[in-house]
């Protein structure tokens, strides 16, 4: 079962689940920040400057949630926003995704620098190159189960690796234009990754070995990917409008995503990309059509 709230204050992209108990998201066209306690309203915060195109939030050792927010041209921010709508900003070339560390920190990827950024407790920022031609477009980034951070390299085709020190590895690919975008730490303590160009979802253990499982839709374009508490893996196809389900053992699931209700009278179609587990234990999905999903 699928509910459907419309969010007429824009177009979804990020979205996370918040110790407050409520779920945080981005509005990435309108450069505003909501946050929704399920069954409420939900209440946004408009940013300034308005065009900075929001995108990856989630929540920071401090309580807050942090976000980035890419459009800026060679400066974007990497921002804490509290409860009541205080935003704090930090500027950082072309950031995307973003993680707590398990050091205490803010670990944050740089696109077009092709680099990882580190924001310290008291504020001080780090950043460590990544050893691949022309940067590989670092995007997501998670903690893995080795007190590391692992990260997909999109343009390098690959996944990177960065200890708290800041050495980086790098893994290539078995599978040509994969393309991977979103990555999590699974419920088997290997990493899982989506693969946008090649529709394939991936998994790659701490010793570098790595799985890929093609999707029953190769041209789906899964974006990406959370453990649920199933002990699943949950992926959204941004293509289809639709929200995958695999288990650890390769076994796919696939679910279509309602259109959303224009102002127009028209339906339009999902564009599904991030996804979160709600305070409420369900899969949350944020469609950019302008609304967020539940599923279950």
């Amino acid at each position: 079962m699928h509910t459907l709230t419309v969010i007429d204050a824009g177009a979804p992209y990020g979205i996370a689940a918040a110790p407050d108990g409520a779920l945080w998201f981005t509005l990435v066209h309108e450069g505003r920040i909501g946050r929704m306690v399920p069954g409420q309203d939900p209440v946004i915060h408009q940013l300034d400057p308005a065009d900075g195109q929001p995108m990856v939030i989630t929540p920071g050792h401090d309580g807050a949630m942090w976000f980035t927010e890419g459009k800026f041209g060679e400066i974007g921010r990497v921002c804490r926003i509290s409860a009541d709508g205080v935003v704090t900003a930090h500027q950082a070339p072309s950031p995307y995704g973003i993680v707590a560390g398990p050091d205490g920190a803010m670990w944050f990827t740089q696109m077009q620098p092709g680099a990882i950024g580190r924001i310290g407790h008291d504020g001080a920022m780090t950043g460590f190159a990544v050893p691949v031609e022309g940067g590989g477009m670092p995007s997501f980034i998670t903690v893995g189960p080795d007190d590391a951070l692992w990260f997909t390299l999109n343009q390098a085709n690959a996944i990177g690796r960065i200890s708290l020190s800041g050495e980086v590895t790098v893994h290539p690919l078995p599978t040509e234009g994969a393309g991977p975008v979103g990555i999590t730490l699974g419920p088997d303590d290997a990493l899982w990754f989506v693969e946008i160009g090649a529709g394939q979802i991936g998994r790659i253990d701490t010793s570098g070995k790595i799985t890929e499982h093609p999707l029953p839709d190769r041209s789906a374009r899964p974006h990406a990917i959370v453990t649920g508490p199933d002990g699943a893996l949950w992926f959204t196809e941004w293509a289809a409008g639709r929200v995958g389900r695999l288990t650890t053992d390769g076994t796919f699931d696939v679910q279509p995503l309602p259109s959303v209700p224009g102002e127009d009278g028209n339906e339009r179609k999902a564009e599904p990309h991030g996804l979160t587990v709600g305070p409420d234990g369900a899969i949350w999905v944020a469609l950019e059509a302008g609304a967020l999903a539940r599923i279950g």
